[in-house]
């Protein structure tokens, strides 16, 4: 790497919009590419690889060592495991405190982030856009300058959004419109995205401030539609409908595209609001590229890709678990008490079945009633634990499969300037087969969290009732 060029970290660098972020930086930048699968990426002149899982906190930290300037491109939509528990906003919780937490500690200048747009004067965000707006928030949580991007729809060959509706057109010679498809928003272009990342990133001094970007048309998804059918050539019918029917809506995306539920569900709510750029916050990027444009790039650029490119095999998913859940979190209460809570509870609940026991170093064991081997046993790790984050290793029990466990873990997680915490299971391998496992003690976890996420709900309820009685 020059010395003379500072270091821009990018986390989603393997997705589409970070190769080509990459590729407009290169030469300018010194760069490290993170990836979860960055040592099977080959170093260049002037880009690093290093391999990360953003879940780790350890893996984080390592992976924004020497960074001047990091941009958060990740999102947790798909599944990161072979068995995935949990919404994908509250993964998006752990991502970007990971991320935050590694870059005030490694000394990083600036943060850019490139989330979604948030409409106005709506009080009920979708989960999509409420999560995007979640994570912006944690990313400022430790004071590192977060410079945040807010996009609507990005109009490029890969992503989420457009694929789909060019898929619908595609495919579809008759369509039946509902009342979403009349939906005002402000497609960008994926070039016009890249150059206000690339001035952010340039910039010298940090800014702790939010921007929309847009395109230069305000259009509905009708008339995006009816110009990619254009730009295909192709003749289509389409029919308008008063309703919004979300349900039948997902069923027909999923039907015609074959895209996952884990992207259609969450990007189709958020299509309810409004998604313009504000004028007042524009001033960091007004796109110049129309839509029709870039639409006819998008479908060019994907037409030579798949022919040069054929979609690779998919290898066997190794037989990991995570499970992630959010619960509400009494006044007063830390993370590391609430896990110590969890243990006690865990025995009352279970009783008589399930003995519990802690030692003076915080390692627990969770026994069956009759059984010398413990269900899992849990190593509390102090040195990577604070009063907001509670880290324990699965380091043994019969549940647990020890000869392949590596960096299975438990955490219980405050997120920042909320009410709320995480408790959440990474990297975890079962001992039971697996067709048992995800049909016994996957449901059995997933009943047990859900029952301690209502005893925490009504143990803050009668909290705030003995408080307002006093």
């Amino acid at each position: 790497m020059s010395e003379n060029k500072p270091v821009v970290a990018v986390a989603g660098a393997s997705g589409y919009i970070g190769q080509n972020l990459l590729a407009k930086l290169r030469g300018r930048m010194n760069i490290i590419g993170l990836s979860r699968n960055g040592d099977k990426r080959e170093d260049t002149e002037d880009i690093t690889w290093r391999s990360c899982d953003l879940f780790s906190l350890k893996d984080a930290e390592k992976g924004l060592e020497g960074a001047d300037i990091a941009v958060y491109l990740v999102h947790s939509m798909m599944p990161s495991a072979k068995l995935t528990q949990g919404h994908f906003a509250d993964m998006d919780v752990i991502l970007a405190d990971n991320f935050a937490q590694a870059a005030k500690k490694q000394g990083v200048k600036k943060i850019i982030y490139l989330g979604g747009i948030v409409p106005e004067g709506v009080e009920k965000l979708s989960a999509h856009l409420k999560s995007r707006l979640e994570v912006e928030r944690i990313l400022r949580a430790y004071g590192t300058p977060v410079t945040a991007l807010r996009a609507g729809l990005i109009v490029g060959p890969k992503g989420s959004s457009f694929p789909i509706l060019a898929k619908l057109v595609k495919r579809l010679p008759i369509m039946i419109l509902p009342k979403w498809t009349r939906t005002k928003t402000q497609p960008i272009a994926l070039p016009d995205v890249l150059n206000s990342l690339d001035t952010t990133v340039s910039e010298e001094k940090a800014v702790n401030d939010s921007y929309d970007l847009g395109g230069p048309e305000v259009m509905t998804y009708r008339q995006m539609m009816e110009q990619t059918a254009e730009v295909m050539g192709k003749k289509r019918v389409l029919y308008n409908v008063p309703f919004f029917s979300l349900y039948l809506s997902r069923l027909w995306l999923r039907l015609i595209t074959q895209t996952p539920k884990e992207t259609v569900y969450p990007l189709l709510a958020s299509l309810k609001h409004p998604l313009t750029a504000k004028k007042d916050k524009a001033g960091v990027s007004h796109g110049t590229i129309s839509f029709k444009e870039a639409a006819a790039y998008s479908l060019r650029e994907e037409e030579n890709k798949r022919k040069l490119f054929p979609k690779p095999e998919i290898g066997p998913l190794k037989r990991d678990v995570r499970s992630v859940q959010r619960i509400p979190l009494p006044e007063g209460y830390r993370a590391d008490e609430v896990a110590r809570y969890y243990v006690q509870w865990l025995e009352r609940f279970l009783n008589p079945w399930v003995r519990t026991t802690v030692d003076e170093d915080l390692n627990c064991q969770i026994g069956w009633i009759g059984n010398k081997k413990p269900l899992l046993e849990l190593a509390y790790a102090p040195e990577r634990s604070t009063e907001d984050r509670a880290l324990y290793y699965i380091s043994g029990g019969f549940l647990s499969d020890s000869s392949r466990n590596e960096r299975g873990r438990m955490e219980f997680r405050k997120i920042p300037e909320s009410n709320e915490a995480i408790i959440a299971i990474h990297d975890y391998l079962p001992s039971l087969p697996w067709f048992v496992y995800q049909y016994t003690q996957a449901h059995a976890h997933l009943f047990i969290m859900t029952c301690f996420r209502h005893h925490m709900k009504r143990l803050n309820e009668q909290q705030m009732k003995e408080q307002l009685a006093i």
